[in-house]
């Protein structure tokens, strides 16, 4: 079972190196699913962007299939979808990534995941990397989802769920990093 975990503070973090163009699309020309854009901001404690901050991503596909060896399915995953990536932040702490949105997942005990989006957070300031996840706004299955239920506060369950996009194509999904102080992001220890 996942739990939050407190927050570090040292640093810092370089990043150069560990990111190469075109690690933020994971969907090339040829993967199944609705196309979907998620883009947002990392700020620290004092509301200020990480300009040097490094986001790396991993998900199911569409159909809900992990290209991982943990996955029993993993021989019916899209074979046109990356299902990892990476992304630095720009001098405004801003990051995107281009992929689809991910299918239900099967948890621990047959338990169903709704659709979500893993997200690890590399930054000066942590001492080790932040994890996170990004769930989807009005999402049915959001309601019966184990790792947000085990999430007591509302408020601090609110953190992980992005916003909704405002109508664009392909659809721009924002979810905001907020490493410590008010708004924190919930950081979940897998």
């Amino acid at each position: 079972m996942s739990r939050q975990t407190p927050s570090q503070t040292v640093g810092p973090f370089f990043h150069l190196g560990l990111d190469r163009p075109g690690q933020d699309d994971l969907v090339g020309g040829h993967a199944r699913g609705q196309l979907i854009l998620v883009c947002g901001q990392v700020r620290d404690g004092a509301g200020m962007p990480v300009p040097d901050a490094m986001l790396e991503i991993w998900q199911a596909d569409a159909d809900g299939v992990y290209d991982d060896p943990a996955d029993p399915r993993r021989a019916q995953a899209d074979s046109g979808f990356r299902g990892f990536g990476r992304a630095s932040t720009d001098e405004d702490g801003r990051y995107r990534f281009r992929t689809v949105r991910p299918g239900v997942v099967p948890g621990d005990g047959g338990a169903l995941q709704a659709p979500h989006i893993n997200l690890r957070v590399f930054a000066r300031g942590l001492l080790i990397h932040a994890t996170t996840r990004i769930y989807f706004p009005g999402e049915p299955a959001n309601r019966d989802d184990p790792v947000l239920n085990a999430i007591p506060d509302p408020d601090r369950r609110s953190t992980l769920i992005a916003s909704e996009p405002p109508g664009e194509d392909p659809p721009c999904y924002r979810f905001d990093v907020v490493l410590q102080g008010e708004g924190e992001t919930v950081f979940l220890d897998f």
